[in-house]
């Protein structure tokens, strides 16, 4: 498969590049810790302008027309800038409503790409699998609408988005619907985390009404339509972890390089080098996998829970293995609050537990093999 980028695709990772390296410092990074802002908002206008949220959405719907691999290769830049957006959620839904029929479909999907509205996708449940068969909050119908309860947990930017989309049962089966963030009897509450530059929420659904309007399943039902989400949102956190194992081996190799030990540079001993090349094959494997992940995707390829699967085992371990020799490769000045490197860390621990960890991963793939 070839994964050389066109000319257009080099030209949005270059000037993606250049205005994080404008615009998003790691100092900015660090001002949302302790901010109640979820996410930079210049840095997401900016990114709007740009037309991050408008990547993979039809141009008939005021889009760019592109792919998810494309989306892919934004989040790589954001994940190597550990830039703080509701990039990956804003287009997660995006896409879902893309494959609805949902009565305000185009107006959504317009917003979305103007980055006036910014969304969360409320999907997973404290001690269940990252699958459908995780789903316990609930709907019921009611008069000319529905009734939703239950908890969702580790929803990204919940705080911050004006619209959720939550996946629910209704009469036993799955069922997707956009609920306001500010409806009555919707709670939102921030939690703390091991990744202090990123918002994630815990959210209550305690009999929140909705219209039947609110209804988002997807043209080919609601499982489908979840499947699909939980594929887009493996490939696109791999993205990240890809750019942060970048990001890690770029750190790494300049320090070594200016580290004096014994009279030399620490970089110009055997053992290090091969710590940095194990370090940039991990990457490099990691980049591969995504990179067909998202393609397969973008191709209704019948194997894109198998090539997701394969990207989210395999780079959960690699960019988290990178991280660890990162570390030990800095020294002591790498377990400092000072110091950058343990940013990327908690970005890398988080991400490799989010939508499933190596270990969930495996265990699909080993469903997968297992004759039905």
């Amino acid at each position: 498969m070839d994964f050389q980028l066109t000319e257009e695709q080099a030209g949005l990772v270059e000037t993606t590049r250049s205005l994080l390296t404008s615009k998003a410092s790691l100092q900015a990074a660090r001002d949302l810790v302790d901010s109640a802002g979820g996410f930079d908002t210049r840095l997401w206008q900016a990114g709007a302008e740009l037309g991050w949220p408008a990547l993979a959405i039809p141009e008939s719907d005021g889009g760019l027309g592109q792919h998810c691999i494309d989306l892919a290769l934004v989040c790589i830049e954001l994940g190597r800038g550990l830039a703080a957006t509701p990039f990956i959620p804003t287009v997660v839904v995006a896409d879902a409503v893309l494959q609805s029929d949902h009565g305000e479909k185009s107006k959504l999907l317009r917003a979305t790409a103007e980055g006036t509205l910014t969304t969360a996708w409320a999907f997973a449940e404290a001690g269940r699998p990252w699958s459908a068969s995780g789903i316990r909050a609930d709907a019921r119908r009611r008069d000319q609408g529905y009734v939703l309860n239950g908890m969702k947990v580790c929803v990204q930017d919940a705080d911050s988005a004006q619209l959720l989309m939550a996946d629910v049962l209704l009469d036993g089966q799955p069922a997707r619907f956009l609920v306001p963030t500010d409806s009555a009897g919707l709670r939102v509450q921030r939690q703390h985390t091991l990744d202090v530059t990123r918002s994630y929420c815990d959210i209550v659904f305690d009999d929140v009404a909705v219209p039947e309007s609110a209804r988002c399943d997807g043209v080919a039902g609601a499982e489908a339509s979840i499947a699909r989400s939980l594929q887009l949102n493996t490939a696109l956190i791999c993205a990240e972890l890809v750019g942060i194992g970048g990001r890690l081996l770029e750190m790494t190799v300049d320090y070594v390089r200016q580290r004096v030990q014994f009279g030399r540079p620490v970089g110009s001993f055997q053992a290090v080098k091969h710590k940095c090349a194990d370090m940039r094959i991990w990457t490099q494997a990691s980049t591969a996998a995504t990179y067909y992940a998202a393609m397969t995707i973008d191709s209704a390829h019948h194997d894109a829970a198998h090539a997701g699967s394969v990207a989210k085992a395999y780079a959960s371990d690699a960019i988290n293995r990178v991280a660890g020799e990162a570390l030990q490769l800095h020294g002591g000045i790498g377990f400092t609050w000072e110091h950058d490197l343990h940013l990327y860390l908690r970005r890398a621990r988080v991400n490799a537990l989010l939508y499933g960890d190596a270990v969930f991963h495996r265990e699909q793939l080993c469903r997968s093999l297992t004759p039905s």
